[in-house]
């Protein structure tokens, strides 16, 4: 069963940064595509960026050119958010698929303005 843990969430200023992180346990074998989604009170879960183990990336239009995906290793991703901005605010969720779809237990994320 494959687990995920994220870290780095917490409050800052609009136009500050945080860096998430997250890593996968439970399994022995890369996991292709990991990503983070995000839910804000009231909205529904929306995908904020994916990248796979070969170098691919997307994103969400709405964080283009301030967000950056990467993978530390098979089995890690990280998101580095610069620019943030109120409406950067929600819980982010790590996600993973390997066979099926997992998901961490989210991290806040809270941007004053």
């Amino acid at each position: 069963q494959v687990q995920l843990v994220e870290s780095g969430g917490g409050l800052v200023q609009a136009g500050g940064s945080l860096r998430l992180s997250c890593a996968a346990s439970g399994t022995p074998f890369s996991i292709n595509t990991m990503g983070w989604y995000r839910q804000a009170p009231g909205k529904q879960r929306e995908l904020v960026a994916r990248a796979t183990t070969g170098g691919g990336t997307n994103y969400a239009d709405s964080v283009a050119g301030r967000f950056t995906i990467s993978r530390g290793n098979v089995q890690k991703v990280y998101l580095q958010m610069n620019s943030l901005k109120p409406e950067d605010t929600a819980v982010y969720y790590c996600w993973a698929r390997f066979g099926s779809e997992y998901w961490g237990q989210g991290t806040q994320v809270t941007v004053s303005p």
